[in-house]
């Protein structure tokens, strides 16, 4: 069967999933309008947040090729043709099909309002909506969002949280009335005064006013009164798209009209998600896309017994940073609990004697058990016990058909049946097998305590690297070893590593290069945003520079530097970290090559999973108790380390004396001086559980000590799991098992030659991409996810050292010998080959 799936969001993929999971062999292709895969359209708010489109991508592009999936990204459909079952695209190709589904989705609703197409007048609806929200919102400049309900709130708050002055103007009495009633509204507000958001009530947008460039200056309301906007989002609602279903004379009504089979009025054409009109709804909700998309691959497939009724309105929410719950209707009586001081507000509806709805605001527990009661139209007795003993419900109580997962629409059912149909022994195992708890993740807490439920107990917490595959680390590492393996894409090809959610690229980016001794062919898209920019990612989006100070020792000239760079990008935030060095926060993206060329310091690689810092008390150089040179030890070994990356942030400390200044006692790796030599810490930890290190050894001479400690941190680059820090390594190996390894006439020589060997090939400093970027868009606010398959020399570089650090492009020999590299080189990307890619 020939099945073509017209359009690229949510519910397209998740017909497109359903379709393959009830047929392997059906011929799927998928038009995307949007130049990107799909992607969690339901995550809009952060991506006006932080600009990472594609982090909210649904599934890795090695997902539809592992799946027989043809996907055409940037085409449209212009007509089909349902006589002759064929759909013309933009560029006159011409596909036919057997079975075809609209998924078409909506557009932002824009009223016609007089001004309304003005420049700073934006809809809040797609990523590239969100990149002109951020540039004006960026300046500073006061902001309008009219809409008062999800949409609204959600750009409210993406706005406010990058420093912009916004108001929120709302047509009715109360914010989001469709899914709070007055009490629950009025709690909304304490978190919109905490968050610097205004809003206006009962005001109707009469004209959006404009200067004589066409700019938006401000609104005007029907009541005479007016309000200062220099950006203005509109977020009122969404209208269906149903453009092509009109040409290709399908029924069309607020949407195309379907059956319960989710069929349109054209044979073998069926519509689901925003597109979809049934029984009169269009649902603007994922929740019932999930339940359409499950009976539409029925029918497609020729179930005869799949049919869609409708679907219960319910949405999970965080709105303002305050957990929401709506299911159903949200007036009426019944029982109600609220406590104003806690900011919780827990309420039932119920008509006739029947549970039709529930409100649930800061305190949601219980809420898959009452949304299965108001699906089946639960008899209630007593409302207050009921809400009562949702309050209590675990995930025993709660039958298989509650929704655990309303982001991609997994029941308990599912995830009870993947646990014991895949021996299934970790909650990562269950995301990556069942989605549930993959999209906002708040659901995760309930899928490890059904996982618990259905273990007895007994949850076998394996550290995966690959989940989805059931692949360790060190499964995962002998193929890479075996097989000469030099880029994430390469593991992938050979044994499925991170094909099927992605998760996991991070963790084998890191693998790939350390087995490789950095001499590996470096894929950015693999890496986490902060590893792509060089900069730590902060809650309202901007980023975080830390440039390197060796020891916590700079100079009068770097001081000034930092401090005219500062002044330069208008940085608020100027803090002396906890590891000796100074934090610049409040630095857009784009800002970020200018920023580093200014302050002229390498980066202190503040933002990876690496060697951060070392941190120094004065030591012998100044202090009248000191034991040992700590200063001079300190910037020697942070100088040793620069630039590598290990399995999880590390940390390390210097101490002159027993007095501890530098906490070296709480490191990951720390050096004490005392009388006649040296002490040597590992595993310690200052975190919200402080743990002392583990004394590894006691020697006489710096020297010996720094040696011990690069033997042990290079055992731990070889033997720990991604994101395991060494406190928690050292828990799981014993520290006798550690220093027989550290301390081995034979071993312990090979692994200093092969930390040599890592760091010589590492990148001192990889801000000098600000000379050459290594993607087009890398500092500008959407990112595009293309491989890196090596690297391009600037002016003067010498191509044989360039292949040595970090690998020669496809095809090419490594060279024999491997320089230490010279802080020359600036990385760029090709855009592969069909082979390559």
């Amino acid at each position: 069967m020939n099945i073509l799936v017209i359009g690229g969001g949510i519910a397209a993929q998740s017909l497109v999933e359903a379709l393959r999971e009830r047929d392997t062999t059906a011929q799927i292709t998928m038009v995307c309008e949007e130049p990107r895969l799909p992607w969690d359209r339901v995550s809009l708010s952060h991506l006006l947040i932080d600009g990472n489109v594609d982090e909210l991508q649904l599934r890795p592009s090695s997902w539809y090729e592992d799946h027989g999936v043809t996907v055409m990204t940037g085409r449209r459909v212009v007509f089909l043709d349902t006589t002759h079952n064929t759909a013309r695209l933009d560029d006159d190709t011409v596909l036919s099909y057997d079975r075809c589904a609209l998924a078409t989705g909506s557009d932002a609703l824009m009223p016609p309002i007089p001004g309304i197409d003005q420049k700073g007048v934006v809809a809040f609806r797609s990523p590239e909506d969100c990149t002109a929200i951020q540039a004006i919102a960026d300046a500073g400049r006061p902001a309008a969002v009219i809409g008062g309900g999800l949409l609204g709130l959600e750009a409210a708050r993406g706005i406010a949280s990058r420093g912009a002055p916004v108001t929120v103007v709302h047509l009715m009495d109360r914010l989001m009335e469709r899914q709070l009633d007055a009490n629950a509204a009025a709690l909304l507000a304490p978190a919109m005064v905490e968050l610097d958001v205004e809003v206006l009530l009962g005001k109707s947008t009469e004209t959006i006013v404009g200067n004589e460039r066409g700019e938006v200056t401000g609104l005007k309301f029907t009541d005479g009164e007016t309000l200062d906007a220099e950006l203005v989002v509109v977020a009122i609602g969404i209208k269906s798209r149903t453009e092509l279903a009109k040409a290709a004379g399908l029924d069309v009504g607020r949407g195309i009209k379907v059956d319960d089979k989710l069929q349109t009025s054209a044979p073998y054409v069926y519509a689901v998600g925003e597109c979809a009109e049934h029984r009169g709804m269009v649902y603007g909700i994922v929740a019932p896309i999930h339940d359409q998309t499950q009976i539409c691959a029925d029918s497609i497939l020729g179930a005869s017994d799949a049919f869609y009724e409708g679907s219960i309105l319910s949405a999970k929410l965080k709105i303002m940073g305050v957990d929401l719950v709506s299911i159903g209707s949200a007036e009426g009586s019944g029982a109600t609990v609220e406590d104003r001081e806690n900011r919780t507000y827990r309420k039932l509806i119920v008509e006739n004697g029947k549970l039709t709805g529930a409100v649930l605001m800061g305190d949601t527990k219980g809420y898959e058990l009452l949304l299965d009661r108001v699906k089946q139209g639960h008899d209630v007795l007593d409302a207050l016990e009921l809400l009562t003993e949702a309050s209590k419900a675990s995930a025993a109580d709660l039958p298989d058909g509650a929704q655990v997962c309303n982001c991609n629409g997994v029941c308990k059912g599912d995830i009870v049946k993947a646990i014991q149909d895949h021996d299934l022994g970790s909650t990562a195992e269950v995301v990556a097998r069942t989605r549930a708890g993959a999209g906002c993740g708040t659901c995760k807490p309930l899928v490890t305590e059904i996982l618990l439920n259905v273990r007895g107990g007994k949850v076998d917490e394996n550290t995966y690297l690959c989940a989805c595959r059931k692949q360790t680390r060190e499964e995962v590492a002998a193929v890479i070893r075996e097989q000469g393996l030099e880029s994430v894409s390469a593991v992938a090809d050979a044994c499925g590593t991170g094909r099927e959610c992605g998760g996991c690229n991070p963790g084998l980016a890191y693998l790939v290069s350390e087995i490789n001794e950095n001499k590996h062919r470096e894929e950015r898209h693999a890496r986490y945003i902060n590893d792509r920019v060089h900069g730590n990612i902060q809650k309202d989006g901007t980023f975080s520079v830390v440039p390197r100070m060796k020891g916590g020792v700079t100079t009068s000239a770097e001081l000034r530097r930092i401090a005219d760079a500062a002044d330069e990008f208008n940085i608020e935030t100027i803090k002396v970290t906890g590891g000796q060095r100074i934090d610049l926060l409040g630095v857009k993206k784009e800002d970020l090559p200018a920023i580093w060329e200014k302050l002229d310091m390498p980066s202190g690689m503040a933002y990876a999973k690496s060697v951060r810092t070392v941190k120094t008390c004065v030591g012998t150089e100044h202090c009248r108790f000191g034991l040992g040179p700590s200063m001079q030890t300190g910037i020697e070994l942070e100088g040793m380390l620069e630039g590598l990356h290990t399995p999880a942030k590390v940390k390390l400390g210097v101490t002159g004396c027993p007095r501890n200044c530098a906490e070296a006692y709480i490191k990951d790796i720390g050096l004490v001086a005392i009388e006649g030599g040296w002490e040597v810490y590992v595993g310690g930890a200052g975190g919200t559980v402080v743990r002392k290190g583990d004394l590894l050894c006691t020697v006489e001479t710096k020297d010996e000590a720094i040696r011990a400690s690069l033997i042990f941190l290079q055992h731990y680059r070889e033997t720990a799991d991604y994101k395991e820090r060494t406190y928690d390594y050292m828990e799981r190996f014993s520290l006798e098992e550690i220093q027989a390894v550290v301390f081995d006439e034979e071993e312990a020589p090979k692994l200093l030659e092969r930390f040599h060997l890592a760091q010589a090939a590492a990148i001192k400093d990889p801000w000098l991409e600000r000379r050459k970027p290594v993607v087009a868009n890398q500092f500008s606010e959407l990112d595009t996810e293309a491989p890196v398959f090596g690297m391009a020399p600037m002016a003067g570089d010498d191509e044989a050292e360039l292949a040595g650090v970090v690998g020669p492009p496809p095809g090419a020999a490594m060279p024999a010998a491997v320089p230490a590299a010279s802080g020359r080189f600036a990385v760029t990307y090709n855009t592969p080959t069909k082979d390559q890619a």
